[in-house]
């Protein structure tokens, strides 16, 4: 007997999937397609961090006017005015609720760079507005919500990017394509990589709420917990109640790679072991996790895929992470110089301190490996012996911002580099991993009817809770 995450099955969603560019392709009946002249006002959700990312990101993309911030600590708000100002940006107006924002009839389009437990019920909210979305990583909190979010995206035909701005990189586009013909031959196994430098955020007490912040709305769906500084501004991420610690954090990234790569949708079993080391803190989430998953495909092929986080010092991997991988240099036997001297920090890669984190993807075949680092270089090794193959390095812009407004402008879902749909699968990869670990045991799962088999309470992990009058509606 299985317990079903939800009755609808997967053939019918896989149906839906492969349809879902057609479908939403058709979402001019909606909105008009626009000209290249045409206005889009851009309301971005969350400014203190990413969403600053987003705002940089919008600023040159001709008629994108950054016209409405929205964050829930006015203190932000505040900063991120001067801050528009000095860069020239026409002064945006603002709000505190993301429900009052979704009411204004002129925001053609939200940008979500909130903490992970709002961006699925901010999504479906903006759906079911008529408001196109990007969305960062990972679209959920929960698996339940995510496939929630797909549901409201196919009904009310918006545009709907993911954060996954890796796969609008023309390395890895280029990485992609050579494994699709065949670089490498058979890809069996693929491994996503999450090296990254992670300090302790130590022990914070309970203390007032900051003037100017409206924790109440900053905690939404989520338990209302008493304030401290570890449950707030980027320690979330640590916070189980809203983060999903490095594997939805940095390494979503990674897992949508290797799954992409290995050309496989939601595995059939998930086993992920780890912990909380070296410190004493308020951390919850691991900081060590290793996860092996194992697909099926519809030709009875298993393929393997496994996972890492390693949140201190570590050694690089096939010169990822190093400022030698991408510079152009050829690789002797296999190896690159890199991974013949000691590794150096990569400013790109590395948190603001700067030493060396190590994220990447390594793919296996049955004619060579291929490494992927930092979203913008990848290289490849063929035969016994390794001897370098294809190589290509490209430093990355906001090209995936640029993707996202030319689909609003065309209303073609299908031109999306990242769709919602791969976004979803992607993301449920990192919920059933935690699942497991939380759980301390192998999760079985069937991809076709998107069920745990014989474990309630993987089931009722996955499915969430909410906090009214936050909560993800059942039908959408």
């Amino acid at each position: 007997m299985q317990e079903d995450l939800e009755k609808p099955a997967r053939r019918e969603f896989l149906k839906a999937t492969t349809a879902a560019a057609a479908s939403l392709a058709t979402a001019a009946s909606a909105k008009q397609v626009r000209g290249a002249n045409d206005r889009i006002r851009i309301a971005v959700i969350g400014v203190r961090g990413r969403g600053w990312d987003h705002v940089r990101g919008y600023q040159h993309i001709p008629g994108v006017e950054i016209a409405y911030f929205c964050d829930v600590d006015e203190n932000v708000l505040r900063k991120r005015l001067a801050d528009a100002e000095e860069m020239g940006i026409k002064k945006p107006q603002t709000y505190i609720d993301v429900r009052k924002l979704l009411e204004d009839k002129n925001v053609d389009a939200v940008s979500i760079a909130t903490p992970n437990h709002w961006h699925s019920l901010m999504g479906i909210w903006a759906a079911q507005a008529g408001k196109d979305i990007y969305i960062e990583k990972p679209c959920s909190h929960n698996w339940w919500e995510g496939r929630q979010l797909v549901k409201a995206v196919e009904k009310y035909k918006v545009i709907c990017e993911h954060g996954s701005q890796c796969r609008s990189s023309a390395a890895i586009l280029e990485a992609m394509d050579q494994m699709r013909s065949g670089l490498i031959g058979n890809v069996y196994m693929a491994r996503g990589l999450c090296y990254k430098w992670r300090d302790t955020i130590g022990h914070a007490l309970p203390e007032p709420v900051p003037p100017g912040v409206h924790y109440d709305l900053w905690t939404g769906p989520a338990p209302l917990k008493p304030f401290t500084k570890n449950r707030f501004h980027y320690n979330w991420h640590w916070i189980w109640d809203t983060g999903n610690g490095d594997l939805g954090n940095q390494g979503i990234h990674e897992l949508d790679l290797a799954r992409w790569g290995l050309g496989v949708g939601l595995p059939n079993k998930i086993t992920a072991i780890g912990g909380h080391f070296l410190f004493d803190d308020d951390q919850q989430t691991p900081n060590v996790v290793t996860v092996a998953y194992e697909f099926r495909t519809p030709e009875g092929i298993t393929k393997m895929m496994n996972f890492e986080v390693r949140g201190w010092m570590t050694n690089h991997e096939a010169g990822i992470g190093t400022r030698e991988f991408g510079s152009g240099d050829v690789p002797e036997a296999g190896l690159t110089a890199a991974s013949k001297a000691p590794a150096k920090a990569s400013k790109s890669l590395g948190p603001a301190s700067g030493k060396p984190s190590t994220i990447g993807n390594l793919y296996y075949g049955s004619k060579g490996y291929l490494a992927i680092s930092n979203y913008d270089s990848y290289r490849s090794w063929l035969g016994a012996e390794g001897e370098a193959g294809p190589q290509q390095h490209t430093r990355t812009g906001n090209e995936h911002f640029v993707n996202f407004i030319e689909c609003v402008r065309s209303r073609n879902a299908a031109n999306l580099h990242a769709p919602i749909q791969e976004g979803y699968l992607s993301t449920t990869l990192v919920h059933l991993a935690n699942a497991s670990y939380r759980l301390g045991r192998t999760i079985h799962f069937d991809p076709e009817t998107e069920s745990v088999i014989n474990d309630t309470e993987a089931t009722e992990m996955l499915r969430g809770t909410y906090r009214a009058p936050f909560v993800v509606p059942e039908q959408v």
